[in-house]
């Protein structure tokens, strides 16, 4: 096994140092942020082992420009993003000694909104999208790093939804997203006409209105996701 150093990541703190802290650190210089830790329950099918899944998403806005500077955000191949979250995230659970899980590439696939909801820290908007308090809707999981520590108490945090006026509800110009599901189809079909244009080079109007992490995604950001849901 490469040491941490050896694959050019920083060297994170001390051992004996809380773990979570130190994977923060470590994953800082990626663009990468913890965004919550959840417990491990028997049912999510991993060695009895692990115990605490530790979630990485994208710190925006900076996070963009890291990994466009990536050799797979360059090389022309397919999935990049994917490879990249791979690569780095696979490699921070090597420096901690645990295991790397990833919302793509199953099966199996993996419970990470089960895990999400778990944290303390990401809940369910009223459009059924993942919110939380420092990305609003914005909120997406790259990977997790699975750890034999146990997960910390959850926080004492209210989801941003309380006493908000929920403009995510109205926002979407096909009522293709709303409180009633998120009918697919009607989204494709919008997307397909000039009225679309905005949510294709701009991301999605519902995420985009949430009164949290405004100005947190770059564009170039929110169209690179857009084209991947709506070649």
């Amino acid at each position: 096994m490469e040491r941490a150093a050896d694959q050019g990541l920083p060297a994170a703190p001390p051992p004996g140092a809380d773990p979570f802290a130190r994977l923060a650190a470590l994953a800082a210089p990626h663009g990468l942020r913890l965004a919550g830790i959840a417990p491990l329950e028997a049912g999510d099918g991993l060695p009895p082992r692990l115990r605490s899944a530790a979630l990485l998403a994208p710190d925006e806005p900076g996070f963009w420009t890291r990994f466009s500077a990536s050799p797979e955000a360059g090389d022309g191949r397919p999935d990049p993003l994917d490879r990249w979250s791979h690569r780095v995230i696979g490699r921070l659970a090597c420096a901690l000694g645990g295991k790397a899980a990833f919302p793509f590439g199953g099966p199996p696939w993996r419970p990470f909104i089960a895990w999400a909801l778990r944290t303390g820290r990401i809940w369910s908007s009223p459009v059924g999208l993942l919110v939380d308090n420092t990305a609003g809707l914005w909120v997406s999981l790259r990977g997790a790093v699975l750890l034999p520590d146990p997960a910390p108490p959850p926080p004492a945090e209210s989801p941003p939804c309380q006493g908000c006026p929920a403009p995510c509800l109205s926002a979407c110009p096909p009522r293709a997203l709303t409180a009633a599901g998120y009918d697919v189809p009607a989204c494709h079909a919008f997307l397909d006409g000039p009225a679309g244009v905005p949510c294709r080079t701009d991301g999605c109007r519902v995420r985009r209105a949430c009164p949290v992490g405004q100005g947190r995604r770059p564009a170039a950001q929110a169209a690179f996701h857009m084209r991947a849901f709506h070649p």
